[in-house]
């Protein structure tokens, strides 16, 4: 299975990142029993924020879901570290809870989360079909425009 889902993240054109150390008094991840918690993961790309603003003022929502794919890439970073790299291990992701940094009048958080759930799902199949949430934030850390967490189902 690990195999697969490297090969599927090659065909796409990912490249998994170093897992991002944590930036205050927190854990990247914590396991419990059969369960993988993961912090929120903001959109970094090579060392820095790949989208900043609010949506629906400094971003519109195709780069609000490029900032949840990037969310995304992070998580299964993350994921990677936390499983001593073994993709493979990911039964099922259960639950992604997105915030997006929004203008008080933009109400397309479900679309911008989609960036993410997409790519989770092209990369682990079935495995990577979950429950969710997308929900506006005034303000995200950093000036973030996505913020997304995870949870996970672990062999």
């Amino acid at each position: 299975m690990s195999d697969a889902i490297e090969s599927r993240l090659k065909e796409l054109g990912i490249v998994l990142p170093q897992a991002a150390a944590p930036a205050a008094n927190y854990v990247p991840y914590v396991i419990s029993s059969n369960l993988l918690y993961l912090s929120g993961q903001l959109p970094m790309e090579n060392g820095k924020l790949g989208v900043t603003g609010l949506l629906g003022r400094d971003v519109d929502v195709a780069g609000g879901q490029r900032a949840a794919e990037l969310c995304a890439i992070n998580i299964l970073a993350q994921a990677k570290a936390a499983l001593n790299g073994d993709l493979g291990r990911i039964k099922r992701i259960i639950k992604l809870n997105g915030f997006v940094a929004s203008a008080p009048d933009f109400v397309e958080q479900h679309l911008v989360i989609n960036g993410a759930s997409n790519l989770l799902a092209n990369v682990l199949g079935d495995a990577g079909k979950h429950a969710r949430a997308a929900v506006g934030m005034a303000a995200l850390p950093l000036n973030a425009a996505v913020e997304i967490d995870a949870i996970m189902e672990i062999a």
